[in-house]
Parts: structure tokens; sequence; C-alpha cells
């Protein structure tokens, strides 16, 4: 596969076997903050957020590239370059399960694939934690939350996911995986379904925050 799809930056377009070059490598931990912060606030149903980045400038350039203009292969950069982190891979051994935000169907066969499925079969695979894609399922198609405002947002994702194998997660630490953290509303909803399998915990990582 490298002979005929040679792995290049998903920054600069350069050849590089790891998916990030030395000199990208530079710009991002420039603009890197690898935030752990803790969620206190009534009606979080979620324990911690971990974030890379600001989304703002060449981070947001790079994820609506990955996410909008059909290049996946950005998530090999941007997962090679975050577990080179010794404090987010430390933070990222602790958990029992990774689940990623799931699309509707509807999305996919338009997107191609799930971005936040990509990222997370990528860490689950590195770090060695199991990945289920089987639990927390997207039963209804819905506006893009990006194209609303926060109130819009809360009632748009409402009622939208399901949970399903709920005794898979029961007493495990779950980390759910998406791309980008705006308002929260996507990720709390998530959430919400999940914690009925009653887990030990459940904290939510995000390549970037608004």
């Amino acid at each position: 596969m490298d002979l005929f799809f040679p792995q290049v930056c998903g920054i600069c377009g350069r050849l590089h076997h790891e998916g990030i070059c030395p000199k990208c490598s530079i710009k991002l931990k420039k603009l890197a903050e690898n935030s752990i912060c803790h969620q206190d606030l009534e009606n979080m149903y979620f324990d911690e957020l971990i974030y890379i980045f600001k989304y703002e400038g060449l981070i947001r350039k790079i994820i609506l590239d990955y996410k909008f203009h059909e290049k996946s292969y950005i998530y090999v950069c941007l997962v090679n370059f975050i577990l080179k982190n010794k404090k987010i891979f430390q933070k990222l051994q602790t958990y029992d399960i990774i689940i990623p935000v799931p699309i509707s169907k509807k999305r996919m066969k338009e997107r191609g694939y799930n971005q936040s499925l990509l990222i997370a079969k990528k860490i689950s695979k590195d770090v060695k934690i199991s990945l289920q894609t089987n639990c927390l399922m997207k039963i209804k198609h819905i506006t893009e939350q990006s194209k609303l405002n926060k109130e819009q947002r809360k009632q748009n994702i409402q009622n939208v996911y399901e949970l399903k194998n709920g005794e898979i997660l029961n007493n495990k630490r779950i980390l759910l995986i998406d791309d980008i953290y705006t308002t929260g509303s996507t990720v709390n909803e998530c959430c919400k379904m999940l914690q009925k399998a009653m887990p030990k915990k459940i904290d939510v990582f995000t390549i970037a925050k608004d």
C-alpha cells in the first residue's frame, strides 16, 4: 500500500512515513495546549474534557479539510502527533474502552467516513485500548450542529442516540472521542446515553475546542 499510496504529511503534503513531517510537527507543538479540564457544571454527564488545540487558525483549517474536503488521511497526522505527548499518552492508557461519536447512515454515505471513528481506531490500536462501535448508535439524521447556535444545538441533538449492549460498558472507564468541542451539546448527549450503562467513569477527548 505504501508503494502505491505513500504516506504524506497531513499539513504540507510532503512524503513522510509518520503522516507528519518534522517542520509541521514543530508548528503543531507551538499551538498545542494538551489541556485536561474537569467538568463540574450541572447537567454535564462526563467528568473530564481532554483537548489538544484551540479551534482556530491552522488547526481550524486542518480539521475542516479533514472533515469536509475528503482528506481522511489527515487523521494519521493528528494522532501520531498527539501520541508523542507523554502526558496525553499516559492519560489515554487509563481507560478501558474507547467509543467514537457515531454519525447517521445518511451522513456516512455523504462523507464516506466517520472522522471520529478513524481517530478512535488509531488511538485504540496504538494505545491498546478496546474500541466499541456497537454500543452507541445514532438513530436520527439531523441538521449539522455547526449550522446552529447554542440553544438550537441543544434542541437539535436531543433523543438522536441510543444505547445498545450496555453490559459491555458496566463499571468501565470510558473515553468518548469526537473531533471538535464547541458547546458540548453533542458529546454531552452521547454521555447521557452512556451513563445508563452505569460505567465507572466517562471522559471526552477531542482534537480541538472552540
